[in-house]
């Protein structure tokens, strides 16, 4: 590292802002540092670090937090134009005339988003203190932990895309470490491997985004590119938006890239939280809002975001209807409530900011719901069938309310923290011209209501109703270790979102996003907002008679169609094998056919052609004087008959 560390403030919107920035901010090298150390000290340390390591690790993140939060007090107090600044590390890539710097852009987009991780990820470490406390490869977990919140504060800080791939993949790294860290059961090494895969497919389409990049401006880092956007081809940024969506897809469980989620459930309760709610499946969103001046000058791209959104939302909604599995049921919510941000961003100026907003509300509303699902399955017994639980409100109070808090506040009812968020993604989407705030805003109102029906069945099945419990199951509620970051995110769940709209959270992105002017949706605002609470309130009426008036059957009933094909989450798994893994399969086979039958065929049987041809030669020579002396009279007399008739 340099001893001097270059800071610089550079305003990403506009032009570079010349003053110095605060003390605070050159140290934004260690938000990174410190939990990278955590997870190197408990990795190469063993054994030896087993007593203190899970309280280093937390201890660790929970330092970074207290820096992000101190810079981001220092930033408040600077004029809005002067809050980002360029932290230059060390020089990184130096190959002929090109020249790449190791370095960090702290301004309102990510300090917003170190204070999430870093926040949400250390009640997570709190929660794990419990949670995992009689693991015997705890120490192990942390580390992944720590190394999971170096990666995603990396990929939120770099100041270019290239520095970004690293933590983009190496938040990709520790999902897959984390994912199957109970790696001896199979089916959990196999969701691993899923995921890991997947995420590869969409990381194939990061890296041409950043080679194509590089091809057309010349550069890597964000304030290059983004100054070059208004002098390159449409067609070039149209790829390039295309290539970024990719990856996003990948990272962020998009259509079609989203089978993976799921599975990904296989992994501790914590790293759902973590990972597949607040943290990693958000880094596609944050790279499209990164990416917005690359974005804006392609309306193409940009309506592609938004379709591929729209899809998701109500994709993820579909399946979540049908799921028994509690954090499988979660994760489908977490795919359709990033489908919201993801058409938000796809909105372009008018919805960068808000799905920002949500994303930041939903990490914690989400991140407290699959933490009260993690209590549920310590309480149960590790089960994670909806159809056996029921009543759990008297013997698990606190978990009880605070999921509650969580669910109300992804129901979007105010004055709870999705009610600000959601809804205003909700009015966005009927903002434009044409058949676009029809198609999308009518999508993200159905998606509120289905929303709602699938997240009251969820929480009204566990909750509340008969007991359907078995036999060896007693439920209670969980440690304090557990209860207290349940608690704290509850709390969030209940008065961010308020405490968001108070600030003007739009206002804090503008020095990244620029100023956009109010616009109005294709209906009244008020109608909006009714229409919305009312399809809520008919989701959740829905679910009340279906799961607490009627009774619950302990096993899931056949079903129509649809609910067999959501149970199967809508077939993804079975598309993807027929449309890309038998192809590739026959293709495989069939290549190795050619070249046992063909390559091999045709080497063999020359080789078995000249052996035969050297075995009946062979026979000639067969050590008799008669027999070469006849051969050689036979010489003799085809000589002396070729010259007679030449001549």
């Amino acid at each position: 590292m340099h001893n001097q560390l270059m800071v610089s403030l550079v305003g990403e919107g506009g032009a570079a802002a010349a003053s110095a920035a605060s003390g605070l901010t050159a140290w934004g090298w260690l938000l990174v540092a410190l939990p990278l150390a955590g997870a190197a000290l408990l990795l190469l340390g063993g054994r030896a670090t087993n007593s203190f390591g899970p309280l280093l690790a937390t201890g660790l993140s929970w330092a970074s937090f207290a820096l992000g939060a101190a810079i981001l007090v220092a930033m408040l107090g600077q004029d809005p134009a002067e809050r980002a600044a360029h932290l230059d590390l060390y020089e990184w890539i130096p190959a002929g005339g090109f020249e790449l710097s190791a370095g960090m852009l702290i301004d309102p987009l990510s300090i917003s988003f170190v204070l999430l991780v870093t926040f949400v990820g250390s009640l997570i470490h709190v929660y794990s203190l419990g949670y995992m406390e009689h693991d015997p490869d705890k120490r192990r977990f942390f580390a992944y932990l720590n190394l999971f919140v170096a990666a995603m504060l990396l990929l939120v800080l770099a100041d270019s895309y290239l520095l970004l791939f690293v933590g983009w993949e190496g938040v990709g790294l520790a999902s897959y470490l984390l994912i199957g860290f109970w790696n001896h059961k199979p089916a959990y090494a196999t969701a691993a491997n899923k995921a890991f895969v997947v995420n590869r497919v969409g990381d194939i389409g990061m890296a041409l985004a950043i080679a194509l990049i590089f091809a057309t401006f010349g550069a890597v880092d964000f304030a290059t590119v983004n100054a070059g956007v208004p002098d390159a081809s449409t067609a070039a940024l149209t790829a390039i938006g295309l290539l970024l969506l990719l990856g996003a897809c990948g990272k962020s469980a998009q259509f079609p890239l989203q089978s993976w989620l799921g599975d990904a459930m296989a992994g501790p309760t914590p790293v759902s939280a973590l990972i597949h709610a607040a943290t990693m499946v958000t880094a596609g969103v944050y790279l499209i809002v990164r990416s917005h001046a690359i974005f804006d000058a392609s309306p193409d791209a940009r309506l592609v975001v938004a379709i591929v959104g729209a899809i998701t939302l109500v994709y993820g909604a579909v399946v979540g209807c049908a799921k028994d599995d509690i954090k499988k049921a979660l994760a489908a919510s977490t795919m359709s409530q990033i489908g919201y941000m993801m058409l938000a961003a796809g909105l372009g100026p008018v919805g960068y900011a808000f799905a920002i907003f949500h994303l930041i509300t939903h990490g914690f509303f989400k991140a407290g719901m699959f933490l009260g699902a993690g209590s549920v399955m310590h309480g149960m017994n590790d089960q994670v069938d909806m159809r056996r639980f029921g009543a759990l409100s008297g013997a698990m109070k606190i978990t009880w309310i605070t999921f509650g808090l969580g669910w109300l506040a992804i129901l979007g009812v105010p004055p709870f923290a999705g009610f600000w968020s959601k809804d205003k993604i909700i009015e966005a989407a009927f903002i434009g011209e044409g058949w676009q705030p029809w198609v999308f805003g009518l999508t993200a109102l159905l998606g509120a209501g289905v929303t709602a029906f699938y997240m009251s069945r969820l929480f009204l099945m566990t909750f509340h109703g008969k007991a359907r419990w078995t036999d060896d199951v007693h439920p209670h509620e969980s440690p304090a270790t557990m209860t207290v970051p349940m608690i704290i995110l509850a709390v969030g769940s209940a008065a961010l979102g308020l405490v968001m709209v108070l600030l003007d959270f739009p206002a804090w992105l503008e020095p990244v996003l620029g100023h956009h002017e109010h616009e109005h949706p294709v209906l009244p605002i008020p109608v909006i907002m009714g229409a919305t609470l009312v399809v809520v309130a008919i989701g959740l009426a829905l679910a009340w008679f279906r799961y607490v008036k009627e009774s619950v059957p302990t096993t899931a009933p056949k079903g129509s169609l649809l609910t067999r094909a959501a149970r199967e989450d809508l077939y993804q798994d079975q598309i993807n094998s027929g449309f890309f893994q038998w192809p590739g399969i026959l293709l495989t086979r069939s290549l190795n056919y050619a070249d046992k039958a063909g390559v091999d065929g045709a080497l063999s049987g020359l080789a078995a052609g000249i052996g035969g041809s050297s075995s009946a030669l062979r026979k000639v020579q067969n050590g008799f004087a008669r027999s070469y002396a006849l051969t050689m009279l036979a010489g003799v007399v085809v000589f002396l008959g070729a010259l007679w008739v030449i001549n």
